[in-house]
């Protein structure tokens, strides 16, 4: 796999520039026909307040295409927001550590089988199902049409580029992970278990 310089962490400012570049640039030399409209965005809740400093006020980025023309970067504008495709919200924490993990189609499904362990952990130790209340993530949309999908598996794929340009984060150093870095939640300690539930904003 070609060596892609790490340029920051999940969610910061220069990550998600990055990213939005590179889904952009996947679509772009797709040339997809000119009829084509789609557009993808993730929007992060409750990240750290590093990812917003210097005024920024959404952790978040998105790539599109609309009217022929290819577009990406930090935010999610509602230009991008408007349009049918893949517009989602996870809570930061939730999802950050994992998201360093380069893998194919296989290593998808491990991944979302070990989060759905480490939920089910979570839901245990709260003795509650609803862990977030209205609190959670949401998904707005979630269309792939197949030349968008042929797009942005080319090669390494989008998720492995993204991947690989993230920068590890310090509220995941000392937890037990899984191969795909999922947080084992039923491994940690009473002290990292508190603390992980605040990071990703769940009531205790």
């Amino acid at each position: 796999m070609t060596e892609i310089e790490k340029v920051g962490e999940f969610g910061s400012a220069d990550w998600c520039e990055a990213c939005g570049k590179a889904g952009a640039k996947m679509l772009q030399d797709a040339n997809l026909p000119f009829e084509t409209t789609w557009g993808f965005s993730e929007t992060y809740l409750y990240p750290p307040e590093r990812m917003l400093a210097e005024g920024r006020k959404l952790s978040a980025f998105h790539f599109m295409i609309k009217d022929g023309v290819c577009s990406g970067g930090d935010g999610a504008p509602e230009e991008c927001l408007s349009l049918d495709g893949f517009h989602v919200s996870p809570v930061w924490g939730s999802i950050c550590n994992q998201s360093r993990a380069i893998y194919d189609a296989e290593g998808q499904k491990q991944r979302g089988a070990d989060e759905k362990v480490m939920y089910q952990d979570i839901m245990n130790y709260l003795g509650r199902k609803d862990i977030w209340g209205e609190k959670g993530g949401s998904a707005k949309s979630m269309s792939w049409p197949p030349v968008i999908v042929a797009a942005v598996t080319v090669g390494q794929g989008f998720h492995n580029i993204a991947a690989s340009m993230q920068a590890p984060s310090p509220e995941y150093d000392g937890l037990p992970v899984t191969e795909m870095l999922v947080p084992v939640f039923s491994q940690m300690t009473e002290a990292q278990k508190i603390s992980f539930l605040d990071l990703l904003a769940i009531d205790r």
